[in-house]
């Protein structure tokens, strides 16, 4: 499977407000015109906030750079950004970083680095570096292959409610990597991902539910089931 397919798509864009001196005022009116897609003035209200140093307005300011909101495009200038906010503890900023080492944007490709930038995300609670850094661990992806570590990686996006990180985490304990086989297991976070809207774990359910007794498929039914209980948004 091709990791690139499974990267998040949408970068990350953070409606929170700062805690620089600037007038907190001018921040939400940036955030206002950025919902309704006057790019040009969110951008224009939001870069002196990054520039006194505002962790979560320099991760915005690197998204805008990226995706060309307001301004002209600039992966360069994204990088920078988004490696200001990061070195200041924001949780999303390394995972927008390491997507660009990931894909060789305004960077030469580097796994290893992307490898890097997930990996401090994830540690600081992203659920999508989460499962990007599984999944790079999965695949020895600029990183030693380690399907422990991959499966360690995975559960935490799932139980944060990622599908695709269902789905994946189902997949190993369908195949028994970094973890004991588990049919009920695999059946359980492919029921979960689908309930989630990912279509893939309806493959993983078709192909192991041939060897499941009815006994255990309703097991992993009901667990399914308990599991979207307990965590319902």
């Amino acid at each position: 499977m091709d990791i690139m397919k499974l990267l998040l798509p949408i970068l990350l864009f953070l409606f929170t407000l700062p805690a620089t001196s600037v007038c907190a005022d001018d921040f939400q009116d940036g955030l206002d015109a950025y919902k309704r897609k006057d790019y040009k003035v969110a951008f224009e209200r939001m870069k002196p906030f990054a520039e006194q140093g505002d962790a979560k307005a320099q991760a915005n300011i690197g998204f805008m750079y990226k995706r060309g909101l307001g301004v002209t495009q600039d992966y360069r200038e994204a990088i920078k950004w988004y490696r200001k906010s990061a070195e200041q503890g924001d949780a999303n900023a390394p995972h927008n970083l390491g997507a660009m080492y990931h894909k060789g944007q305004g960077v030469k490709k580097d796994l290893a680095e992307a490898v890097k930038w997930y990996r401090l995300s994830a540690e600081r609670g992203n659920v999508f570096a989460q499962f990007n850094l599984g999944h790079m661990l999965n695949y020895g992806k600029g990183v030693t292959q380690d399907y422990e570590e991959a499966v360690r990686w995975y559960r935490l996006s799932a139980k944060q409610s990622y599908p695709r990180a269902q789905s994946n985490l189902g997949l190993l304990y369908a195949q028994g990597k970094g973890v004991t086989k588990d049919y009920v297991a695999a059946y359980k976070w492919s029921n979960i991902a689908v309930t989630n809207g990912y279509k893939m774990g309806e493959k993983i359910i078709r192909l192991i539910e041939k060897g499941m007794t009815p006994a255990q498929i309703t097991k992993a039914k009901r667990l399914a089931r308990e599991w979207m209980e307990k965590h319902k948004r």
